[in-house]
């Protein structure tokens, strides 16, 4: 899907604002055309209090990708809802990677900090004052029962 879908995070991008007509002008849509892509599960538009559909922004680009990808290439509408629900399944990925990342980076710095205030040589985070010269013989034990 186009990287548009992708999503912007802004909260004006995602509120479910648009009335049926307005999305399906601004889609280049019948609106009929989206009352079926609600019922067939791809697009989920909110509601209002009425009960009247509501898209977001979002709900418009991918609309128009929905069209795209059946029309121009030629992708059926059970295809379509696989492609949309694999770019979301995407999407959540790249997001939650990004989350680990800053909580890595986050980790990471703490980490710097601690070496930075530490008194003892080395990275060790626990310091080791001494040396130990013994040694340590393991013998295997006698089975009693032979």
């Amino acid at each position: 899907m186009s990287q548009e879908f992708v999503g912007s995070g802004d909260p004006a991008y995602e509120a479910k604002v648009l009335m049926i007509s307005v999305a399906a002008r601004m889609a280049g849509m019948h609106p009929q055309t989206l009352r079926q892509y609600d019922r067939l599960g791809l697009v989920q538009p909110g509601r209002a209090a009425g009960g009247g559909r509501r898209y977001s922004v979002r709900d418009v680009v991918l609309l128009r990708e929905v069209q795209r990808l059946s029309q121009d290439d030629g992708i059926n509408l059970a295809g379509v809802k696989r492609i949309i629900g694999l770019e979301r399944l995407l999407e959540q990925a790249q997001q939650r990677v990004a989350r680990l990342e800053a909580e890595l980076d986050a980790a990471y710095r703490r980490i710097a900090e601690l070496e930075a205030l530490a008194t003892f040589p080395g990275r060790d985070l626990v310091p080791t004052n001494r040396t130990s010269t013994a040694l340590v013989v393991w013998r295997p034990r006698r089975n009693p029962e032979r």
